[in-house]
């Protein structure tokens, strides 16, 4: 090999390895910070009494919205269990985003619907409105249903918190499964703020796959029996268990669940509401949300609940995961452009100093570095120049890393709030871990990449996302 060629190697060997270091050093960060967190958490609460909060007149008022479209299998079953949250001060605002099914005369005829005049003040612009319905009977006086052409998730959301009437919106899938106490939950840091103004609350969303359910309650806890939404499981929880707590611990959290979130509504509508040109809606109105707090040098923060709050269905078949982790990619991608302004940029304190550079660099650029790495690991081979020693001692080393990481998240969540109490079912998941890296990992660096063509090509469209159905027996 000539000089030249060489010193192109010794180059690359070095960003490479400044590259995973860099990158484990930031995971054993939050894994470090996360765990800290965790543990003051759970002094925190050990002396809360949620129970008696429920009939507390001093509670926040809450509109919670949950966009519909198409769901007339499930959307009385679905209503009635957003009826029985136990919150003193609240509504229930659905909002049909123009379903072609029968979800909106089902849901007139179940709730005993009436259409009432409601003037549209178009806080925030929509699709139109085409009729607001209240209940005549008295045991759903809080219930609101809005029937609008259809414009989308984001639309449909905006729709609903131009028609709430409360100071506080909770945004939340329709489909999903939410804990009676979530609500109290999500507002106690409003209630506690100081100093800097909270205008969002976010919290653990886990898989209800393989999970017992009925009347809209999850009675039982199962791990997932496919190893799909099982490794997913993982997934959950070092994102929302480790990742997001360490990241609202550092005020530097760019996003809350699309799923489950609490926000100030007076700060949300100066922002903008949610942006409907976007796949990315959740995260984007985070970031937008902070980056209209500090450009009017507003103090604020950016809470995260570790505790369990809300139970959805994650996709069990290839071609369904496939879709949703493009589409989550073309929504990273859309929010790290919208807002490209704030890299590196003290205006926006740890948000563009430390959260976007990081999103930047390790969740968008990470799938390129790695194919590039494989690429460079072909050419290398072929021209006889790996050391087979330290390249079998580095992977090794990374393997072993990854599944610590695993397994210490799956620690976390089994010592602070316990999801399955069998053993046999937490053994289910540190196998999982094992076998993770070897397949599941590649297939999210595939879709990742496929995400960025994707976006690059200008797809906007969400992506048929399949459902199973939860199990009730």
């Amino acid at each position: 090999m000539n000089a030249g060629i060489s010193d192109i190697t010794n180059w690359l060997d070095h960003l490479i390895l400044i590259y995973s270091v860099t990158i484990m050093l930031s995971y054993a960060g939050i894994w470090v910070v996360s765990g800290f967190a965790l543990r003051r958490h759970k002094r925190k609460e050990r002396n809360r009494e949620y129970e008696k909060a429920v009939t507390s007149p001093f509670e926040l008022a809450v509109s919670v919205i949950a966009p519909c479209y198409n769901e007339a299998d499930s959307i009385v079953e679905n209503i009635k269990a957003l009826m029985h949250i136990h919150y003193n001060n609240y509504e229930v605002i659905i909002v049909n985003d123009g379903s072609s099914d029968k979800s909106l005369e089902r849901a007139i005829e179940a709730y005993e619907m009436e259409r009432v005049h409601f003037y549209d003040s178009q806080r925030i612009a929509t699709k139109r409105v085409r009729g607001v319905y209240h209940s005549s009977n008295p045991a759903y006086h809080n219930l609101i249903l809005v029937d609008k052409e259809n414009g989308g998730k984001a639309d449909a959301l905006n729709a609903g918190i131009n028609v709430s009437d409360k100071e506080h919106i909770v945004c939340i899938d329709v489909d999903s499964i939410i804990e009676p106490d979530a609500l109290l939950k999500l507002a106690r840091p409003f209630l506690e703020q100081s100093g800097r103004r909270v205008i969002a609350t976010g919290g653990v969303v886990h898989l209800a796959n393989s999970c017992l359910v009925q009347n809209g309650r999850l009675v039982k806890r199962r791990v997932p029996v496919k190893i799909l939404p099982r490794i997913q499981v993982l997934e959950y929880a070092r994102a929302f268990l480790m990742g997001r707590i360490a990241w609202s611990s550092m005020n530097g959290l760019m996003i809350i669940s699309g799923a489950l979130g609490m926000f100030d509504k007076e700060i949300l509508i100066h922002a903008g509401g949610y942006l409907t040109g976007t796949v990315g809606e959740d995260m984007e109105l985070i970031v937008r949300m902070r980056r209209y707090m500090y450009e009017q040098k507003l103090p604020h923060r950016v809470s995260y609940i570790p505790d369990p709050l809300l139970w959805t269905e994650a996709p069990e078949d290839l071609r369904t995961l496939g879709r949703q982790r493009n589409r989550w990619m073309r929504g990273t991608m859309d929010t790290l452009f919208f807002h490209r302004r704030m890299f590196l940029n003290p205006a926006y304190g740890s948000l563009g100093m430390t959260g976007y550079p990081y999103w930047l660099v390790f969740e968008w650029m990470a799938p390129w570095v790695e194919v590039l790495g494989l690429v460079y690991f072909v050419v290398l081979m072929v021209l006889g120049s790996i050391n087979w020693h330290f390249f079998l001692f580095l992977l090794g080393f990374i393997y072993v890393f990854a599944v610590t990481f695993s397994f210490f998240a799956i620690l976390y969540q089994e010592l602070t709030f316990p999801l399955y109490r069998k053993g046999s079912q937490i053994m289910k998941l540190f196998l999982s871990a094992l076998v993770e890296p070897f397949f599941y990992h590649f297939m999210n660096v595939y879709w990742s990449l496929k995400g960025n063509i994707s976006w690059f090509r200008g797809q906007k469209d969400w992506g048929a996302m399949e459902r199973t159905g939860f199990d009730s027996k």
